[in-house]
């Protein structure tokens, strides 16, 4: 184990003995100390609606999350308040894991279902090996270009700002590692997906490249991020739930 694994390790969430102490005890320890939360974000909600529930029930005045998730999206956020936050490089350094479904065959702007279909292609004589294929050339060590609906920054500016206004800039490749990509048929036209990833990997990049790949064009329907390097989404829990511990 390298010194990055070892102090990932050292990384433990907050336990039952947290909720255990009086609510005045669990907002000192919150802002002094720090803690380590597990969240299940709900999908409309952003990154940062979770962070300010945490700051606002825990009243504490520093907190920070794991890697921002798009509101669309479902799944693992950690979230760290006080001296804990200092964890967070290591955090966001680790592998994630992400379950979604694609629906191929058809192409939009952002990737995803942000934006409307602007293109739909036939899918009649796409083959299951095909899709192998495919998914094999973009598994491992791969270049990938970041979407324009994206908050990579041009000139201090998100990109996906700059996107919604019907600008396109071009963005330099970079290279990231696809550790694991497997693929399932869902219907005729939407295949389920697992993906193992280093940190900066976009997903929705991901499954518009193999829509590329296979000519026919595909976006990202629904993303759920599932691990974040060893804490899972089984031991996660969603905001509401939070709120309802807070108030004990």
């Amino acid at each position: 184990m390298n010194n990055a694994e070892h102090e990932v390790n050292a990384v433990i969430p907050a336990g039952e003995e947290f909720w255990q102490l009086s609510r005045d005890e669990r907002h000192l320890l919150a802002n002094k100390e720090g803690i380590t939360l597990l969240f299940d974000k709900p999908k409309e909600y952003t990154s940062a609606r979770v962070v300010n529930i945490v700051k606002k029930f825990l009243n504490v005045k520093k907190a920070g999350h794991s890697g921002t998730l798009d509101p669309k999206a479902t799944g693992l956020m950690i979230v760290c308040t006080g001296k804990k936050t200092k964890q967070l490089h290591l955090l966001l350094g680790c592998d994630k894991e992400y379950e979604g479904i694609m629906v191929l065959g058809k192409r939009t702007k952002s990737f995803d279902t942000e934006t409307e279909v602007y293109e739909t292609n036939d899918i009649s004589l796409i083959t299951f090996d095909m899709i192998q294929h495919a998914v094999k050339e973009l598994t491992g060590e791969i270049s990938q270009v970041p979407p324009m609906f994206s908050a990579v920054k041009h000139k201090g500016k998100p990109l996906y700002k700059l996107a919604r206004k019907g600008h396109e800039l071009e963005r330099k490749p970079k290279q990231v590692n696809v550790k694991i990509f497997e693929v399932m048929p869902v219907t005729a036209s939407e295949l389920s997906f697992r993906v193992l990833c280093t940190k900066g990997t976009y997903i929705r990049s991901l499954i518009s490249d193999l829509g590329d790949k296979l000519g026919i064009g595909a976006y990202l329907k629904e993303l759920r991020r599932t691990a974040i390097g060893e804490f899972k989404i089984s031991d996660a829990m969603l905001p509401d739930d939070f709120i309802k511990r807070t108030e004990i």
